[in-house]
């Protein structure tokens, strides 16, 4: 018996790094391992005092019930504060701040809360592939908007101003800007809230990435008039090296939270306590753990560039975030092509900016989430293979 699948999943592909991951497997059990530089999953574990945290919870006989779709309270205040000290932004609790089961689920919960078939939704090119999945989810049409390093990976919006957005209702930011590692400005930030204002959009920005090689944690909320137009996504997973523990939050006005959280709350149920009382925990370091974190990573990143000058490749230095963006060069035809030959000569997996979208075509993507000494492996190796 053959059951078709809904209309609604038949444009949608699986995962790339899904399909890429088996195709790892497959070469692991037929050779030496393949060293994976592709996903940004973080290898270091959380601060020892979250693990604990966790420990002590869950040994408690009162913590293993359900619990509510708003997150405990204590959550709630603590990502309030972090909000408040390193953003300076300020929260209410109660009202603008809902715990999520990582952020990633957090896209689809606004895509599914607000857009319909009809409506039309604001993509980057190139982004994070699972804006325009969840968008393609919620019946809605994907629009895409152009990033380009010329216009320093920031959207034209002059040039949107000129086309029909009637339709459009929401519009997906990410900065610092998976996979470019962009950062916005004051200057963009007013002018991107002064957009939304004129032509109605709701701006979700997605932000995992603020802490990370960033000497100044930026949220959207933080620049004047943003209340009004913005609603914005963040995460524990990289800040805190929490990536497995799916512990995200969404942030702003308190009409908008309760509209995702009518959406949510019919998908699923109240994070684990005792998890929620360790985020708790990671939310109330100081600066310390992120300057000691940023530190790790800065000698990783040092060690991606010599692996891509291996590859003659091109990068800007004062890129922030998780990962390296690099320009190929012109001997090959594009970022697959590139990819496909590290990975098949040196067993060395990096990421081709294509699959971000058609403006990373001549581009690819290192993540910093591997030890030094890894890297140096697959930079001996690459040296080996590759003439």
């Amino acid at each position: 018996m053959q059951i078709q699948v809904a209309k609604r999943l038949q444009g949608t592909e699986e995962y790339y790094f899904s399909k890429k991951l088996r195709e790892i497997d497959e070469m692991n059990q037929n050779g030496p391992k393949v060293i994976n530089l592709g996903i940004g999953s973080p290898d270091l574990p959380p601060h020892p005092s979250v693990v604990e945290a966790l420990h002590e919870q869950a040994a408690l006989p009162n913590t293993h019930a359900y619990q509510g779709y708003k997150g405990i309270p204590a959550l709630r205040k603590a990502m309030a504060d972090w909000y408040q000290r390193y953003y300076g932004v300020h929260l209410n609790p109660d009202a603008e701040v809902l715990p999520l089961i990582g952020s990633k689920e957090g896209i689809m919960h606004i895509c599914m809360t607000y857009l319909q078939a009809g409506d039309e939704a604001l993509i980057p090119n190139p982004g994070y592939p699972t804006y325009r999945s969840a968008v393609n989810l919620s019946g809605a049409t994907v629009v895409d908007y152009d990033l380009v390093a010329e216009n320093g990976w920031l959207p034209d919006l002059d040039a949107l101003a000129k086309k029909d957005l009637s339709r459009v209702k929401i519009m997906w930011v990410n900065y610092p800007h998976m996979p470019t590692g962009a950062k916005v400005n004051r200057e963009f930030a007013a002018k991107l809230i002064a957009f939304a204002k004129q032509h109605h959009i709701l701006i979700c920005h997605d932000n995992p990435y603020s802490f990370i090689l960033n000497e100044q944690p930026e949220s959207l909320l933080q620049f004047e008039g943003a209340r009004d137009v913005v609603l914005e996504l963040n995460s524990l997973s990289k800040s805190s090296n929490m990536a497995g523990w799916r512990v995200g939050m969404l942030v702003g006005k308190a009409e908008w939270i309760a509209d995702v959280l009518r959406f949510k709350s019919n998908m699923d149920s109240g994070m684990f306590q005792p998890l929620q009382m360790a985020a708790v925990k990671a939310l109330q370091l100081g600066p310390e753990w992120y300057n000691e974190l940023n530190k790790i990573y800065r000698g990783r990143r040092e060690k991606v560039f010599q692996l891509l000058d291996l590859l003659q490749c091109s990068y800007d230095k004062n890129q922030v975030g998780m990962f390296v963006w690099a320009s190929i060069p012109d001997t090959y035809d594009n970022g697959y092509t590139l990819s496909d030959e590290v990975l098949q000569k040196a067993r060395v997996f990096i990421t081709p900016g294509g699959i971000f979208g058609s403006n990373g075509n001549g581009y690819v993507r290192v993540s910093l989430c591997q030890d030094e000494k890894v890297f140096q492996d697959a930079i001996d190796r690459i040296k080996t293979a590759i003439k």
